[in-house]
């Protein structure tokens, strides 16, 4: 399993078969993000919500690779009044790409598409459970602030591997709260996102580093710049 972060909240996730899956692929306009739009390919491309540094370079890439698309509701009917194959989803379901487990989860945050000339509604934000051939899960967050279902729900039953997590701050969880939200989930290994993107979301990920030292010492830190991959 590879996981290369391109910035922002835009991952890309290739399992142990090397299907590639994007979650939240926001590419041309991600000023963190040097890898052109034209060399990312894709089998598979997951959208938390509808915000457009999220929903990102999604149709482009779909349009040029035919991959699916999965989304809530309300953004795969987008998706599929524009021509693509989509697959929409809600809170709690889950559905099957080749051997690969994609469950929805929820997260607290808006979600309307917002870079269309009129903000369309985009439905509920969620999260993503990607549980893979060989067993391991990777939770990606989303957007979200701290709730109770990252620990009862996401760590007590899901019990991911791995978490994606916000850092930000202004408009998902900070340092503090994201240090929580690692102590309820006790994943093996988290890795830090949707930071340093912009001037309002800066953050240093050292401090998060100290941070779950104290909080959660049996959970790795692993700190990504954009464009590098992890490998586990």
């Amino acid at each position: 399993m590879k996981l290369r972060w391109l910035g922002h909240s835009a991952f890309e996730l290739t399992s142990e078969e090397n299907l590639k899956i994007l979650i939240d692929p926001f590419i041309s306009n991600n000023p963190s993000c040097s890898i052109p739009v034209e060399d990312i390919t894709a089998d598979l491309i997951c959208i938390t919500h509808g915000h457009a540094d999220h929903f990102g370079d999604a149709m482009e890439i779909a349009d040029r690779t035919g991959a699916m698309v999965i989304a809530n509701h309300e953004i795969s009917i987008f998706f599929s009044r524009q021509g693509f194959e989509t697959q929409g989803m809600n809170i709690g379901g889950s559905s099957n790409f080749h051997n690969i487990k994609i469950t929805m989860v929820d997260a607290i945050h808006s979600s309307d598409i917002d870079f269309m000339e009129e903000v369309t509604p985009g439905g509920k934000a969620c999260g993503f459970i990607f549980q893979l051939e060989n067993g391991k899960k990777v939770y990606h967050a989303g957007d979200t602030s701290l709730f109770s279902d990252l620990k009862f729900i996401i760590g007590n039953y899901y019990k991911p591997d791995i978490a994606l997590i916000p850092i930000g701050d202004r408009y998902t969880m900070g340092l503090q709260d994201a240090s929580i939200a690692v102590e309820w989930i006790s994943p093996q290994k988290v890795i830090p996102m949707h930071y340093n993107t912009f001037p309002v979301i800066k953050q240093d990920p050292e401090d998060f580093v100290d941070l779950i030292k104290i909080k959660s010492p049996e959970t790795e830190v692993i700190i990504l710049d954009p464009g590098e991959t992890y490998t586990g």
